[in-house]
């Protein structure tokens, strides 16, 4: 096997995590900000290869260092480009473009677009290469302390992990997210994501490339082969004792926290991957998995920082918890496998100077970035969701999903002239059914979506074909249902119902309802309601017609 070749299409597989944190981000949040996420892990990578091309690889990847810990700038690929390393240059990038939007979807929702812009340079350009080069660049300080990140537990997501809580803290919570209780307390409110669907593909496209991810730099068959082993099994590990670990807790399986749990394994293993074997695997995925529980609940319950995505829990706490875990299960000099404390020393010592360096670098650059053009968008802005407010973008979901004049950011400028209408003499509509001798009644019928098709059925046979359905969402005294979100309880009062509409004249409406009644009865909560009102008159619109004409094909 051509292993320069497999580590070019490992690259590339790295590119594709930018897809699939796209994704991940975008089911975990609100649909009104779907565009902005796509947005900004697009220009993750686009940002992050200019200034990467210009600057960052010229610091990581310099021969030039001063005492390990800074390489002068190289531009070898202005002045030799034939002869220029293509291959490791484009792997770097693609690692550089990952560190940088791990912090998007911790400080998703309310951020500008533009601060944005402006960080996702300066971490791809100063911040990601110096401590990189310390670990990837043979004259790196950490390098020559025989310091193991494999793949970048540490100098990718730990550093996007760090940057995200710093940045997520400084930024402040979504609008509602905190809010003060009758008694003084404060109370956290969920914002559930508005697709699990969305957020499981990207889970599983980032599981996929992470296979690159890890991989792309084994140096022979046989090491891919065990890497690709140990990538599986910590992961796997992780999400199985996470749905265990919230079973139990929480009286059932948590399937966004199962997600983030699938991603913290991936992260938790990363460092160590070719360094561990099947029994270290396991061991730190058991860990991701009670971990990523833990902190994610840590940082929203305790600390009060508003995290959407949970990724200062997957990226900074098991990026450094798998950078640690090297020093124990290196089955070389790993502490439990005979070899002393060395290299666990070398990886703590490791860990700390990495996250003190990023913590005080994204700290100044927050702060410039706070006091200077702001890092947050308006109270208003952010309620109208960002799609609009920074990208004039109405929905990501046009076709799907309703959207309302203010959602479009305004209304037609279409006008209708109706002041004739003042001196014509109109055909009176009040009374109609009197003149027809007939009587129209309306019934508003509420139910569950799964006993439509039978309601319909019922109403077929009874002679009733014409109906308006709405989907709707509502409760009854019984206040809905209590349900939980990433471990914070939210009250589930408003649930999905349908809302059936039928207008009758010539059936009876008594029949109508005892037809209702035997389709929809359960004799649970939630069987519906049925609403009944006299109608004065029908009018059909495009022929005028009124009274039982007007519903001549409505009810037979």
């Amino acid at each position: 096997m051509d292993m320069s070749v497999w580590y070019l299409l490992g690259a590339v597989l790295v590119f594709f995590m930018q897809c699939g944190f796209a994704m991940v981000e975008t089911g975990f949040t609100r649909a009104k900000n779907a565009g902005n996420i796509i947005m900004k892990n697009l220009m993750d990578f686009c940002i992050g290869t200019v200034v990467f091309f210009v600057l960052g690889y010229g610091i990581m990847n310099s021969e030039n260092y001063f005492f390990g810990l800074i390489g002068r700038p190289e531009y070898q690929m202005f002045t030799d480009f034939a002869n220029f390393d293509w291959s490791n240059f484009f792997f770097q990038l693609v690692f550089c473009a990952t560190a940088a939007t791990i912090v998007s979807g911790a400080m998703a929702e309310r951020t500008k677009f533009s601060t944005y812009c402006i960080y996702s340079a300066v971490i791809s350009a100063i911040v990601y290469p110096i401590e990189a080069g310390w670990v990837w660049n043979s004259a790196g300080w950490l390098a020559k302390l025989g310091y193991v990140d494999f793949a970048g537990s540490s100098v990718i997501h730990m550093v996007g992990g760090i940057a995200s809580v710093i940045g997520a803290a400084m930024l402040g919570p979504r609008i509602g997210k905190y809010t003060k209780g009758k008694d003084g307390k404060t109370v956290v409110n969920a914002f559930p994501g508005h697709s699990l669907t969305l957020g499981a593909l990207g889970c599983f496209i980032l599981w996929f490339a992470w296979y690159g991810f890890n991989g792309a730099a084994a140096s022979d068959p046989t090491q891919l082969a065990q890497i690709l082993g140990t990538t599986t099994i910590a992961p796997a590990v992780a999400t199985f004792v996470c749905m265990m670990f919230t079973w139990i807790r929480n009286g059932a399986p948590d399937v966004s926290m199962c997600l983030n749990a699938s991603l913290a394994g991936l992260v938790g293993i990363t460092a160590g991957c070719a360094n561990v074997d099947a029994v270290g695997a396991t061991i730190i995925g058991l860990v991701d998995g009670i971990l990523v529980v833990i902190v994610v609940e840590f940082i929203d319950q305790k600390l009060k920082i508003d995290d959407p995505v949970g990724a200062v829990a997957v990226h900074g706490c098991n990026g450094l918890w798998g950078t640690v875990a090297v020093g124990l299960f290196d089955y070389n000099n790993g502490v439990f496998y005979g070899g002393g404390f060395h290299q666990l020393g070398v990886q703590v010592l490791g860990v700390v100077c990495i996250a003190a360096y990023t913590a005080v670098a994204m700290t100044i650059v927050f702060t410039i970035l706070k006091h200077t053009i702001g890092l947050r968008v308006s109270a208003e802005e952010e309620i109208m969701g960002l799609d609009i407010a920074e990208h004039d973008l109405a929905s990501a979901y046009a076709d799907f999903l309703p959207i309302s004049a203010t959602t479009m950011g305004g209304v037609t400028t279409e006008t209708i002239d109706v002041t004739d209408l003042r001196d014509k003499k109109l055909a009176p509509v009040i009374g109609g059914a009197k003149e027809t001798g007939g009587r129209y009644t309306k019934l508003t019928i509420m139910c569950k979506e799964d006993r439509f098709a039978i309601l319909k059925d019922a109403m077929s046979q009874i002679g009733v074909t014409g109906m308006t359905v709405s989907h709707v969402m509502g409760c009854g005294t019984q206040k809905g249902k209590t349900g939980q979100y990433r471990g914070v309880k939210i009250d589930m009062n408003l649930l999905p119902q349908l809302q059936v509409d039928i207008v009758v004249s010539t059936v009876p409406p008594e029949l109508v309802v005892e037809a209702a009644k035997k389709a929809l009865y359960t004799g649970e909560y939630g069987d519906g309601k049925i609403f009944l009102y006299d109608v004065e008159n029908v009018v059909r619109i495009r022929t005028n017609e009124t009274g039982i004409a007007a519903l001549d094909n409505e009810e037979k």
